[in-house]
């Protein structure tokens, strides 16, 4: 079995980057930190660290933050770690702006923080929709305003925002998630369009289910048993139920490369080919 955080070869160097992830303390958001650290790049480290009522996974924790700061440092490279909730604009542009002193300038935003529930649309509370649209789309809103400063200062650099195959099709039962995730791609374009001229690049992937504790739930099987007519959009074309983390580090670390130079305003699924069914 191969390492899952392989950086994907000698084509994928980072040496010298700095680099900013969401979400780092577990899953997509560990994976990416520790692979760009092995690939030769200093590391700002962000998580909530504390589980939201809402959510039923387990979410990252202090402790797990540590952890992920202390993979960085084996694979020698720096690190500043976090505790800050994304929807806390001035909380995170106070830890970026610690990571910049720490670590030295800005030149990759990961903004891969999100959270999700399962549900039928009849108990979408107010605090989960609230809840979801704040975490998963203005909490990348925050990491990227406070974020392109420090980019800006560097001469430019890039950024990219974890979506998912929810970005693309409607997804039952996941509404609220559907709908934030939706409204990234705006964002995304958008932003890629206005930063151009600043040599900022802003791309997007979009993943089908990951092996991660938000990629498992408990609930869907029981609704989908309900209604089978459904199960089929959750059906990857590939032989395969879930993708491995690796597999979406290995597609991030080519967006946020220099051999993506040229590569903006994309939307790429590495999704085993689920939304072209």
């Amino acid at each position: 079995m191969t390492d899952p955080i392989d950086p994907g070869g000698e084509r994928m160097r980072m040496q010298g980057k700095s680099v900013l992830i969401t979400g780092a303390a577990q899953g997509q958001g560990r994976n990416h930190a520790v692979a760009m650290a092995r690939a030769g790049a200093d590391i700002i480290a962000v998580d909530t660290c504390r589980q939201l009522d809402i959510v039923t996974y387990r979410m990252g924790t202090e402790e797990a933050l540590a952890d992920t700061a202390r993979m960085v440092e084996a694979a020698g490279r720096r690190v500043h770690a976090a505790r800050v909730d994304v929807r806390d604009r001035h909380g995170l542009e106070d830890a970026i702006a610690a990571g910049v002193k720490r670590i030295g300038g800005l030149d990759i935003v990961i903004a891969n923080a999100s959270i999700c529930t399962v549900q039928p649309h009849y108990e979408v509370t107010d605090e989960i929709w609230q809840t979801t649209l704040d975490v998963n789309l203005t909490g990348v809103w925050n990491t990227c305003a406070a974020s392109i400063p420090h980019l800006d200062a560097t001469g430019g650099g890039n950024i990219v925002i974890t979506g998912s195959t929810a970005s693309t099709v409607g997804l039952p039962f996941y509404t609220p998630y559907v709908a934030s995730k939706h409204a990234l791609v705006g964002l995304c374009r958008s932003l890629a369009l206005e930063l151009s001229q600043r040599n900022i690049r802003v791309n997007m992937i979009n993943p089908t289910g990951v092996d991660t504790p938000q990629g498992h739930s408990q609930v869907l099987p029981d609704l989908l048993s309900g209604r089978p007519d459904l199960a089929p959009i959750f059906v990857n074309s590939l032989p395969v139920e879930r993708i491995e983390v690796s597999d979406v580090t290995h597609a991030l670390m080519y967006l946020a490369s220099d051999d993506a130079r040229y590569v903006t305003g994309i939307v790429l699924p590495v999704d085993a080919g689920s939304t072209i069914r």
